[in-house]
């Protein structure tokens, strides 16, 4: 299975697709509009020549029942049609909001030049901005009806007034269209920038416990203000470049509506046209510049919306690094790997039973956590060799969704959300084993140290919890899942060693019968693991208990505390 080419061309299109029917009503209901603020200054002209020539009550009541007509169907048409394409606009909005998310959370691998802060840029602003592709359309037809309306109504007084509207507005749109191409090229380079300077407050935040630790405040304070300023930059120059199409646009119209009032004049004076003719004429000179301003913006508002539906084409249309399967594995299934050799790992092999709890130490910080990687297929299996079976199957032979149905791998730097205790322990809110996940992770003290117990408040990223108190609330979040095979790689690092102790116990007791591998140099879970594998140089070279082990000396001063 491929992933389809997503092109931001492709992206529009769809837009416009699935919104045909509200961009169609839109478009009626702006046509009218447009077509009854038009017919204001017709139905003027109309009522000055006929109130010169008739002179009677009658033909002043039916004039002033016209003008209320067109007053009413402007102000309703004009209500409704812009409630449809909006609510069309926001709801289209959220669809591509939901999809890029969906794509920048999927737990496959992405080739993909982007960081979270700028897929949170695309998945917000350039959404928005690509919807608004809903809106344009209408109103662009709906400022093409009034053009032409004007047109037709001046063409009738004098060819030449139709004529001189149709060139001008064919002449301002060509300046305008080679206008907008330049700041289509623009704001994808400004989105590009802000969306980089977002990305780099997302890092800083990420990290700002270790900054604050070594004292890198001001060197990343510098850093983001770097990025921060090539964004104003790219910004000023966007609005420089949006100062002078506005500019010419308003120019070029106001020369139009010039050149037409002028002209009507010039026939009114040489009795070409009457005096009705001239002050329709005035006014549709003096309307025309409202849809002819609406109409020369539309190339620009195009282009904005073309740049960010490429923006969202980049993550849409990365291809995943690797195709899963359609297997599913046994419940409660055991771990094999066979030659895997990625990064560090040297033609790693190992066998953990159904039901086994065993501890993996390796002497080296990056084999652990390349094998961290291995298994939680954050290295997708075509991007190593040799081979990972859950429940004797082969992972790239399952389903991603499957495979963390099964297997859980818990970093020792777990992420904690804004909530609270139990949102972060449940988040799916099916957890069956809450109250024994959190007496296991000895988070116990926690709870009990609120009154609101497990409904306490937690900042993002666990900002009012110490180092200790967030790594247990992990470690609590794993053990609440209650996967078949379940992975932690060092989970107890900022705990003290009584109660190292006592989570190591509680755990061996928890996922009794459960498959559990601890990677760690705990001497705590070494010894509740039914049995050590001891890592070297990417590859396994001692398999036994940890009170075997400790007749080693390497072993024993890799352990000791």
């Amino acid at each position: 299975m491929t992933t389809p080419e997503v092109t931001g061309t492709g992206i529009l299109r769809t837009a416009l697709r699935r919104n045909a029917g509200a961009m169609a009503a839109g478009t009626v209901l702006m046509g009218m509009y447009q077509a009854a603020e038009t017919a204001f200054p017709i139905a003027l002209g109309l009522i000055v020549e006929h109130t010169l020539r008739d002179r009677s009550l009658g033909a002043l009541a039916l004039s002033i029942t016209a003008l209320a007509v067109i007053i009413t169907t402007v102000s309703l048409s004009w209500r409704f049609g812009m409630r449809i394409l909006q609510r069309a606009n926001t709801t289209e909005a959220h669809r591509w909001r939901v999809r890029v998310a969906a794509h920048g959370l999927q737990p496959v691998a992405r080739d993909l030049d982007l960081r979270s802060g700028e897929i949170l840029t695309v998945a917000t602003e350039d959404a928005d901005q690509t919807a608004d592709i809903i809106e344009v359309v209408p109103l662009l037809v709906s400022s093409l009806v009034a053009v032409l309306v004007a047109a037709l109504a001046l063409g009738l007084a004098d060819v030449r007034l139709g004529l001189l509207v149709i060139v001008g507005t064919a002449a301002i749109l060509s300046v305008l269209s080679v206008m907008s191409r330049r700041i289509g090229t623009a704001t994808r380079e400004q989105q590009a920038r802000v969306a980089r300077a977002a990305a780099k407050v997302s890092d800083l935040i990420a990290g700002l416990r270790p900054l604050h630790g070594f004292g890198g405040n001001h060197a990343a304070f510098l850093s983001y203000r770097r990025v921060s300023a090539r964004a104003r930059d790219q910004a000023v120059a966007v609005a420089g470049v949006n100062g002078v199409y506005a500019g010419t646009a308003l120019a070029l119209n106001a020369l139009l509506a010039t050149a037409v009032t002028l002209t009507a004049g010039w026939l009114a004076f040489d009795g070409r046209i009457t005096v009705g003719e001239l002050v329709m004429a005035v006014g549709l000179a003096q309307f025309i510049m409202e849809p002819l301003k609406l109409f020369s913006e539309m190339p620009k508002y195009v282009m904005v919306a073309r740049a960010s539906a490429e923006r969202m084409a980049l993550v849409l249309a990365a291809p995943p690094v690797t195709v899963p399967g359609r297997e599913s594995p046994p419940e409660g299934g055991d771990l094999t790997l066979d030659g895997v050799r990625y990064g560090s790992l040297r033609d790693l092999g190992f066998h953990v039973s159904a039901g086994e709890f065993v501890a993996v130490v390796a002497y080296r910080p990056r084999v652990a956590a390349d094998l961290a990687a291995v298994l939680s297929m954050a290295a997708p299996p075509g991007s190593y060799g040799g081979t990972v079976r859950l429940g004797g199957r082969r992972l790239e032979d399952l389903p991603v969704e499957t495979v963390r149905e099964h297997l859980l791998v818990n970093p020792y730097d777990g992420e904690i959300f804004a909530g609270t205790l139990r949102t972060n322990i449940d988040p799916a809110g099916t957890g069956r084993i809450i109250p024994e996940a959190v007496e296991a992770s000895m988070l116990t003290d926690v709870v009990a140290l609120h009154p609101e117990g497990l409904d306490h408040g937690v900042r993002d990223r666990g900002a009012n919890l110490s180092g200790g108190q967030r790594q247990r609330l992990s470690l609590a979040r794993a053990l609440a899942a209650d996967p078949g095979v379940l992975v932690l790689r060092d989970p107890t690092t900022a705990v003290d060693a009584v109660t190292e102790q006592l989570v190591a116990h509680n755990v061996a007791k928890l996922r009794r019968d459960r498959t559990t591998v601890v990677i760690t140099g705990s001497p705590a879970f070494l010894g509740a693991a039914d049995r050590v594998l001891v890592l070297d140089d990417g590859a396994v070279i001692a398999d036994g208990t940890h009170r075997d082990l400790l007749a080693d000396e390497t072993y024993r001063l890799a352990v000791a505390r």
